[in-house]
């Protein structure tokens, strides 16, 4: 390993940059991992209660490999209000986003100092902490480069639409894109517009993404009329592919894992919408009635959305319908707390997963060969999920984007989840589902197209 090298004149050091989302920083933590397997050491730098709480969730990934160094940074402080059910984006962690651009003075120290005993160093910024590293380009032997966690679909028709059109396009799919109105809110709309103009001191584009699923797309943004003469390199998928490698700190089974053990193959959705969202009762009420109606197998990982102080989980205990619990005992497992999702994706017994279609989420239930039923909330997620019914064709659609402010019925749970679990078009969603699961495995090995880029990535930094 590189921690015994001794020639500390001749070292190429990696220092990661992520946003404080949990899906922005369980990327970048991924990518240490992946980074630090070169034999390259890796800086990770964060706000102290993240990195606690990717500690505590993350099953030991990053956190115990000695080649990956974890700095704590703090933030003034900042105000910390509930989620609220009503809003479709996370409003309330607005301040905490805030808070980061603090950190635009110590990490420029601290790049400063790494800088003195490196040959290169090679910053990997999330894309929403451009504001943070824009002084990076003074220091001489350190260059950045831009980590885009959303996904390469999103990306690309994003671009594409703000360079005007450039040049031809399938127009039919084009014309099946939700709009842009209500997915972020306007207070996040101006924190992003702070990023922009630091983005062009970036060498190039890294994404959580595989030439085996979004390849069309990349091939689009690697357009100079979209990207210039900027590199683009596709390494994801991040996160493992295998479940096997992941280090469990705790050497019991999940609780979710033990469940799934005793319950047939491709029988159970995974109902799961990640870190950002909160339900009103009402829907609470309207997707308990249609998983149990729907009589499949499910597990639902019921929390309130993380708090900008991250410590919201226990603050609202959410409350589902009298007797339900007690009526779907055996048929359905609640998860309150943290689940493990890859791990409950990798399971043989997950046939589905019901999401926001977070572009974490979409990855990891892509290259665990799991279908989708979507359900997206806000940002990037509502083109993803058009990724995922209408191009990949492994899903099936709880709620249109269009339809936003609508309550989804239990009637459109249950359709989508019998469909997904117990139909022909599930059957088939799940046989696709399956192949892109192999492909990406595949991709991730010596000589496949993930690999490939991987290998690139690394090449070019060590020129």
């Amino acid at each position: 390993m590189a921690s015994g090298d001794t020639d500390n004149q001749t070292k190429v050091v990696v220092v990661m940059v992520p946003f404080i989302a949990h899906g922005h920083l369980n990327q970048l933590l991924h990518l240490s991992n992946l980074v630090s397997s070169y034999n390259i050491p890796v800086h990770f730098i964060c706000t102290t209660s993240t990195l606690h709480q990717a500690r505590s969730r993350l099953q030991g990934l990053a956190t115990s490999d000695p080649m990956i160094h974890f700095h704590q940074f703090e933030t003034p402080p900042f105000t910390s209000p509930p989620p609220d059910p009503t809003n479709h984006f996370p409003s309330h962690l607005q301040s905490s986003f805030e808070s980061t651009l603090h950190l635009r003075r110590p990490v420029f120290d601290f790049i400063c100092s790494v800088s003195k005993t490196a040959t290169r160093v090679v910053v990997i910024h999330d894309a929403l902490m451009s504001y943070v590293v824009q002084d990076v380009k003074s220091i001489s032997n350190a260059e950045c480069y831009n980590f885009r966690p959303l996904s390469v679909f999103y990306t690309f028709w994003d671009l594409w639409e703000k360079a005007g059109r450039p040049f031809e396009v399938d127009m039919e799919l084009f014309n099946k894109l939700p709009s842009q109105n209500g997915i972020v809110s306007a207070e996040f709309r101006l924190f992003a517009k702070l990023q922009h103009p630091h983005m062009n001191n970036d060498v190039g584009d890294l994404f959580d993404s595989s030439r085996v699923i979004e390849g069309e797309f990349l091939e689009y943004l690697e357009r100079e009329e979209i990207s210039g003469k900027k590199k683009i390199w596709a390494v994801g998928p991040v996160n493992p592919v295998h479940t096997s490698d992941v280090t469990v700190l705790d050497k019991n089974r999940h609780k979710c894992l033990q469940w799934l053990d005793k319950q047939p193959v491709n029988s159970v959705i995974y109902v799961s919408f990640g870190t950002t969202t909160t339900f009103t009762d009402d829907q609470i009420r309207e997707l308990a009635i249609g998983l149990e109606r729907s009589e499949q197998r499910f597990i639902w990982v019921v929390r309130a959305a993380d708090r900008g102080d991250m410590v919201g989980l226990k603050d609202r205990l959410v409350t589902l319908p009298d007797g339900f619990e007690e009526r779907v005992k055996g048929k359905g497992l609640i998860e309150r707390g943290w689940a493990p999702q890859l791990e409950i994706l990798d399971h043989s017994a997950t046939g589905g997963f019901m999401s926001h279609c977070g572009w974490n989420s979409s990855m990891e239930s892509i290259s665990m060969g799991v279908p989708m039923a979507t359900w997206p909330m806000h940002s990037d997620q509502p083109r993803n999920a058009v990724l995922i019914t209408e191009v990949l064709k492994i899903g099936v659609v709880v709620k249109d984007w269009e339809r936003r402010n609508e309550l989804v019925t239990a009637l459109a749970v249950e359709k989508a989840v019998i469909t997904l679990l117990g139909s022909r078009q599930g059957y088939e969603m799940r046989k696709r589902a399956a192949k892109f699961g192999d492909d990406i495995k595949l991709s991730m090995i010596e000589g496949g197209a993930s690999r490939l880029e991987m290998d690139s990535f690394i090449s070019y930094i060590r020129r």
